[in-house]
């Protein structure tokens, strides 16, 4: 009989008024399922499973639970997996955005209702890592990360193809005229060779190098792709090693510190990962009780080139990263500019990870050093100004050059679905001079979609324009690239300074000098504020509840009950 009263199978009992009685109740119970008392006394590691048919991303993640399930049995410990929400890009509506503090939510009251001594989190599609580290954190208890792994590249007449940058200039390509419908039927067959996470350094991948930098993942974690035996290696040491964290207690917020995130900031900028990846570190700061700021993130754009060599920015992809080194590699790379006494679930610093790593060979050209970036530093960019007082960002590693100053008339869509009703209407007259706006799409109006990156108008693409400047409330794939402004805050449907923008108003942009600003005179924008109309909350439900409580994209879009201090920290 296993006498350990708090731990293990005897951990969060369940409330009968008699803990003896739930305790004899729950041996009961699992005795229909075959465990006996030598199971019982084991250590109990949990295991998410974000299995699901809708998340293609996961395809192969079954085969990974019992892979973790086999390393926690080897290490003497009892895996009990368990099914959270999966959060898929592709097959939600309207973005998974909106549902990544439900997830996280519900992560967090699974780990802390059920009885476990550790936690293996599975995820790695976009919003599915950040929801499982926030909610790791609030839960507190021993915790690690696996994930999916990218996929592999597919093939189209002699190119190598990956989701979702391949797909975005192909399909601008197919709009522009320069591919038939056969090309493009043909493309989409090819784009997705494999089952896991997008191949390019998208937000999938950028989380991945980031939870594996702040420490919460075994060295290597981040990039095997998903349909290799390196995947499946990683997913037995990680089972072996929540047992070992079982034993220890080493819970998150023993590793996690302000220099943790600023190492994180830094890798973020070495890789020109993911715009969204900083509204994702925020929220993951504020969920330990740190703070990072739009400026904190900005002074660490300014000393930190980008050294990866991988989609959108550069012209490699995950493999090549992978087969480089990975994030170990980098790290190794980058550390004059990272604190190496930072700590890790194994229980060694990133000092003591980075000495036993090689650095990146002479031959590969994936992982570049610091004397010979790929490009130079402000990798991503706070901006702000009239239009974004609250801040906002730019990747301009993946923008135009020749548009980082601008100055053009403003032509305004309210939605996502205005903007497909209109954007390719000749009559509406935009010129490549002009500045789109889209407004209503940030966390309050619309659970901010990935749709900042709007297209250029058809019959412009036909005349070879390919980027122009678009500034929104809304979020961008990690997968997109132009010059986009995103994350406008406070957003529209908030009051913010977007709303009051009219098709014409001189809108200029500076990236330089950090600034974006709608030049219209003061008094004109008292007069229009005086007769806004802020959009209905929606009516019920999840929706409602995440409207009337999340917070703007500049503090990490969680919902303001769930971060410490509430509302105002």
């Amino acid at each position: 009989m296993n006498n350990k009263k708090n731990t293990g199978i005897n951990r969060n009992l369940t409330s009968y008024g008699d803990p003896e009685f739930s305790r004899y109740l729950r041996r009961a119970f699992l005795a229909s399922a075959g465990y006996d008392d030598t199971d019982l006394d084991r250590p109990v590691v949990g295991i998410v499973n974000t299995s699901s048919d809708y998340n293609i991303c996961h395809r192969q993640m079954p085969e990974m639970v019992e892979a973790v399930k086999r390393g926690v049995f080897e290490a003497g410990g009892l895996a009990l997996a368990f099914p959270t929400i999966s959060l898929n890009e592709i097959l939600t509506s309207p973005t998974t955005m909106l549902y990544r503090n439900l997830m996280a939510m519900e992560t967090e009251e699974m780990i802390t209702a059920q009885p476990m001594d550790a936690v293996v989190l599975l995820g790695g599609c976009d919003k599915t890592l950040p929801a499982q580290a926030m909610a790791a954190v609030s839960a507190n208890l021993p915790a690690l990360h696996v994930v999916t792994g990218p996929m592999l590249t597919g093939h189209w007449k002699g190119q190598r193809l990956g989701a979702c940058t391949d797909c975005r200039r192909l399909w601008a390509e197919y709009r522009a005229g320069k591919l038939t419908d056969r090309d493009i039927r043909e493309i989409e067959q090819s784009l997705c060779a494999t089952g896991g996470t997008c191949m390019v350094m998208g937000t999938a991948s950028t989380m991945a190098c980031l939870v594996e930098t702040l420490g919460l993942m075994l060295p290597e974690g981040a990039t095997p792709p998903h349909a290799t035996g390196r995947r499946l290696k990683n997913c037995v040491a990680s089972g072996r090693a929540a047992v070992e964290l079982a034993r220890t207690g080493r819970k998150p917020t023993d590793i996690l510190t302000q220099a943790s995130f600023d190492n994180a900031v830094t890798v973020l900028m070495a890789l020109s990962g993911s715009t969204n990846a900083v509204i994702h570190l925020i929220a993951l700061a504020r969920r330990a009780g740190i703070p990072l700021s739009l400026d904190r993130i900005n002074q660490t754009s300014k000393k930190v080139p980008v050294l990866v060599d991988c989609k959108p920015a550069g012209k490699g992809y995950m493999e090549d990263f992978h087969n480089a080194g990975g994030v170990p590699a980098l790290l190794k790379v980058l550390a004059p500019h990272l604190n190496t006494e930072t700590m890790t679930v194994t229980g060694s610093s990133l000092g003591d990870l980075i000495k036993e790593t090689r650095p990146p060979g002479s031959r590969q050209t994936a992982i570049r050093h610091l004397s010979a970036p790929l490009k130079e530093n402000e990798a991503i960019k706070v901006l702000y100004g009239t239009l974004a007082p609250g801040g906002a960002v730019i990747k301009t590693a993946s923008a135009s050059p020749g548009l980082m100053r601008h100055r053009g008339p403003a032509v305004v869509f309210d939605s996502p679905e205005d903007a497909a009703e209109r954007i390719d209407d000749p009559a509406l007259g935009i010129t490549e001079n002009h500045v789109m706006i889209l407004r209503n799409c940030g966390p309050v109006g619309a659970g901010m979609p990935e749709a900042g990156a709007l297209p250029v108008p058809v019959y412009l693409a036909r005349r070879g324009v390919r980027d122009m400047v678009r500034v929104s409330d809304a979020r961008m794939s990690g997968t997109a690239y132009g010059t986009v402004i995103l994350h406008c805050a406070p957003e529209a449907a908030a009051g913010g300074p977007l709303a009051l923008v009219r098709d014409g108003d001189p809108i200029e942009l500076d990236v330089p000098s950090g600034r974006i600003d709608l030049a219209v005179p003061p008094e004109e924008l008292v007069k229009r504020r005086a007769s806004l109309v802020l959009p209905a909350l929606p009516e019920r439900g999840w929706k409602r509840l995440y409207a009337a409580h999340v917070n703007q994209a500049n503090r990490g879009c969680d919902l303001d009950f769930l971060t410490p201090g509430g509302e105002n920290n």
